[in-house]
């Protein structure tokens, strides 16, 4: 249990202390303290005071995307406040407030293991109902409704919440807050019913709308007298009664305007009827809308009264409100966890990142595992490897795992993953070209560099992806060292990747830095996308090209030219066995690449089927697909009555087969001439000397 300051002498000194919340409920009644998402809240008399943090860089959170992490949370919220929570969380980079998180979360997950359906509910339209207290306006009947349902909800969670106090202490005391109103809700359920004031309200209102029914069957019982009466049928256009604006007419015809004393409400269309309130009829209107306006009158003081009795609970209702947001924020972040198999990582202020199967949360199951340890003692990390190879991943990884760890969501990792905290992520991850300002890719990055040497300090994270590309290779890679050495003088944690080689010879020579790289399969010709640490990357284009057959000659001169010194690729040429093993190799090597190449082409083709009727660009006609697709992705398609090739890319699916044609239609009919169609029968008999069949394609 941290300090609390209550009723504080020294008030305006405690506003410059850093004091974390960790603390669930003080339950003092008088004095009720309650702590939620990094800050906490002034109830009654109590003082609470937070000193402000900075905010980490938005352009980290946009380039990591750290956004599409809060909007897939905010989809399992139930309410509309609880969304917009999610979406407005921010990292904190005080370690005792983040672990205090981290605990309340894990705490939502069991209690999510042991019941999945927690009622939050009945927030809709709470923060309109708080918004208009206080006002001299009293709430209407359907905002009283909803804060009884409201109240009647936070009564289901304190009950869910009684048996969870073994497995969850700190979440199930939050319940503790909401104070049970119990009059207020009972006044609510006797005055309001069906969406209005209940008869039964107060004596005063069932009086009167006694009367008003009385008033009404009277009122009714005259208008209908007056319709049926035999003197004034021949004036009337028909025998029915209506209503103009709640008041009670009779149809007169125009002619006999005179004959009837009373005020024109209305016409027909045709002007040949007019709609008329009788002067006898006028007088009992009256007197039943003066009895309306007593039951308005009642109604309105029944409002007002509940109203009063609203306001006079604001302040418990006001908690009880945050509190039920609170627990749909936090129950929304333990789906999120649970769906990612999240786990909740050790955090430290020392550097130290240990990451065991980590997982890009936005990847899910196709993200290959992360498994690397940085802060003892390097604090830096330079990974090579070829490209699209996961090296931008990697950074990546280890970037958005921290930012959510800072904002206290569990991370898709194995047991014993730790995190360190930082106070900045600066990241520098693809050119950011702008081109409302003409920069080119290398300017527009050193401009982002020269952002990022301001802001680094030693509690800094900070990730460069191809630092020093986009300009020429000597002096980019000289500038990516001296970068290199600038942020790690500055106390960084540093991950780079890099193609330069010369950045792998700084790493293994530098204190604090240490190489990595992204494995390759020589044998497939693929990136395996895992990372190997303690090593940098070998230069894979040699093995590469004599994989594929390049003459070793050929590469061992191209291996001189580029590292100044000689080495033998070839094997021993008196072995015949391992020429001819080689050449094998080379053989399955070259039908491995193609059949990738055309399994690549097939699987990027959309597929079309026998029949499918398709719009074909840029013309706009249409045709019918008669076969495809071949290994360039080509279809035959029969366009008025004749066939041609067209690429994939041309087509469009207009109406599928199986919406034009019948399972067992014979496609024969679209695609062959009535002429072939009577040989093939011919031919499917018997056999027919010089009899063929020639098929147009």
């Amino acid at each position: 249990m941290h300090t609390i300051f209550n009723d504080c002498s020294c008030v305006p000194m405690c506003k410059q202390l850093f004091i974390l919340v960790e603390i669930s409920i003080v339950t003092n009644r008088r004095n009720l303290f309650v702590g939620f998402n990094g800050r906490v809240d002034i109830v009654q008399r109590g003082y609470f005071y937070f000193k402000e943090e900075p905010k980490l860089n938005d352009h980290t959170f946009k380039v990591l995307e750290f956004g599409l992490i809060k909007e897939t949370i905010a989809s399992f919220a139930l309410t509309t406040t609880g969304k917009e929570n999610v979406l407005a969380l921010e990292p904190s980079t005080n370690i005792k407030q983040i672990e205090a998180w981290l605990d309340e979360l894990s705490e939502a997950v069991e209690i999510m293991n042991k019941s999945t359906s927690v009622p939050v509910h009945g927030l809709e339209g709470m923060d309109l109902l708080l918004r208009s207290l206080n006002k001299g306006v009293p709430l209407r009947p359907d905002q009283l409704s909803n804060l009884g349902g409201f109240l009647d909800n936070c009564g289901k969670m304190r009950r869910f919440m009684k048996d969870k106090e073994w497995i969850a202490p700190r979440v199930s005391s939050y319940i503790f807050s909401i104070e049970e109103l119990p009059a207020l809700e009972e006044e609510i359920i006797r005055c309001i019913r069906n969406g209005g004031v209940d008869d039964y309200a107060s004596k005063e209102l069932l009086k009167v709308r006694k009367q008003i029914s009385i008033q009404e069957d009277r009122l009714k019982e005259k208008v209908f007298q007056m319709v049926r009466s035999s003197k004034l049928t021949s004036f009337l256009q028909e025998n029915v009664v209506s209503q103009r604006d709640g008041r009670y007419v009779i149809p007169v015809k125009k002619e006999y305007r005179n004959k009837i004393k009373g005020a024109v409400l209305d016409t027909s269309a045709s002007g040949a009827t007019l709609f008329i309130e009788p002067e006898e009829i006028a007088l009992h209107q009256e007197q039943l809308t003066y009895v309306k306006a007593e039951e308005e009158a009642e109604v309105q003081k029944i409002l007002l009264y509940l109203t009063g009795l609203v306001e006079q609970n604001e302040q418990q209702i006001r908690l009880a409100v945050e509190t039920m947001v609170h627990y749909d924020v936090l129950f929304a972040k333990a789906k999120y966890s649970r769906t990612i198999n999240g786990k909740k990582p050790k955090v430290n202020q020392s550097h130290y990142i240990q990451l065991v199967d980590a997982r890009h949360p936005l990847l899910g199951s196709q993200a290959v595992p992360l498994t690397f340890e940085l802060g003892k003692p390097e604090n830096a990390l330079v990974i090579t490897g070829p490209n699209t190879g996961g090296k931008t991943v990697t950074i990546k990884t280890v970037g958005l795992l921290t930012l959510m760890a800072q904002t206290g969501l569990h991370l898709p990792v194995a047991e014993g993953s730790s995190i360190s905290v930082f106070q900045n992520i600066l990241v520098d991850i693809g050119d950011g070209q702008s081109i409302m300002e003409n920069l080119s890719t290398f300017s527009s990055r050193i401009v982002n560099i020269i952002e990022i040497l301001k802001e680094t300090n030693d509690r800094s994270l900070v990730l460069l992806d191809e630092l020093g590309s986009g300009t020429d290779p000597g002096e980019g890679m000289g500038l990516a060292t001296a970068i290199l050495e600038q942020l790690y003088a500055k106390g960084a944690t540093l991950l780079a990747t890099t193609h330069y080689s010369e950045i792998k010879e700084f790493a293994d020579q530098h204190e604090g830095f240490i190489n990595g790289s992204m494995e390759f399969d020589l044998e497939s010709l693929t990136p395996t996308y895992r990372l190997n640490i303690g090593k940098g990357g070998e230069s894979q284009a040699f093995a590469i090209a004599l994989k594929l057959g390049i003459h070793p000659k050929i590469i061992e001169r191209a291996h001189e030219i580029t590292y100044k010194e000689g080495k033998s690729y070839s094997e021993d040429e008196g072995d015949s066995a391992v020429i001819r093993e080689r050449k094998k190799q080379i053989i399955v090597n070259r039908h491995q690449q193609r059949a990738r190449k055309t399994i690549g082409v097939k699987s990027k083709v959309p597929t079309f089927k026998q029949g499918d009727n398709v719009a074909i660009s840029p013309a706009n006609v249409f045709g019918i697909v008669y076969k495809g697709p071949d290994e360039q992705g080509n279809y035959i398609v029969q366009v008025k009555g004749e066939k041609a090739t067209y690429n994939h890319k041309r087509l469009k699916l207009h109406i599928a087969a199986n919406e034009l044609y019948p399972d067992d239609y014979d496609f024969d009919i679209i695609f062959e001439s009535a002429e072939n169609r009577k040989n093939k029968n011919i031919l499917s008999r018997k056999h027919v000397d010089g009899l063929s069949i020639l098929h147009e394609e």
